[in-house]
């Protein structure tokens, strides 16, 4: 497998954000008089807020958002951890000298949190936040960025993440993708979207690159 740059989505990826997402968008709803389910809170991780708030209430988009933010960012550390053997295996591929990227619709404050949180901020030439883009994940844009930054070719990159979006981003640049079967949406919904490789568990990708 000729892989030399590997791109990872962060939230649902390496780490895990889920119940904090869910316990956010659940706060935000019942703020302003509406109810949410977890289910149906689930199927809101992964676009960006503005996208998600837009479809319930045009007209409070920036409230709801901020709302969200308020809640996200206070407890934060309560939540957040990363996912079973993900750094081992992030640090054995800095190891080996793979260029390492992280592609995520977060904003640059909250990212580096949770990298710091879940001791990754070291391992990552390149970070592209919702703060970099014009145009977020489904578009190539934020995948075609990171490889500038990288100095990487379509072709030696892999895109790696838990969300549909990761997966057309990804196929949307020309690179070649795994899905997480982690996903808190399920791994048979997240197969759909035809990855190229499925990741059990995130010492899986070590084996598909043959460190």
């Amino acid at each position: 497998m000729n892989i030399h740059t590997i791109l990872f989505d962060l939230d649902g990826t390496l780490i895990d954000t889920n119940e904090l997402i869910i316990a956010s968008f659940m706060h935000t709803f019942e703020h302003y008089g509406r109810e949410l389910s977890r289910k149906e809170a689930i199927e809101f991780i992964g676009p960006p807020l503005k996208d998600t708030f837009h479809q319930i209430d045009p007209n409070q988009v920036e409230k709801m958002v901020e709302t969200y933010r308020e809640h996200n960012l206070y407890h934060h550390d309560n939540y957040v951890t990363a996912f079973p053997n993900v750094v081992e295996t992030i640090d054995q591929l800095k190891e080996k000298d793979y260029k390492l990227g992280i592609v995520t619709t977060k904003m640059n404050r909250t990212v580096e949190m949770g990298l710091k949180v879940t001791g990754l901020s070291k391992y990552f030439e390149t970070i592209i936040t919702l703060d970099d883009v014009t145009h977020a994940k489904p578009h190539p844009e934020p995948v075609l960025k990171a490889m500038q930054e990288l100095d990487a070719s379509a072709n030696e990159t892999l895109m790696v993440g838990d969300n549909h979006h990761d997966i057309d981003t990804g196929k949307n640049a020309g690179v070649q993708t795994a899905g997480v079967a982690w996903s808190l949406k399920g791994k048979e919904k997240l197969s759909e979207y035809k990855p190229t490789y499925m990741l059990d568990d995130m010492q899986d990708l070590l084996k598909i690159l043959g460190v």
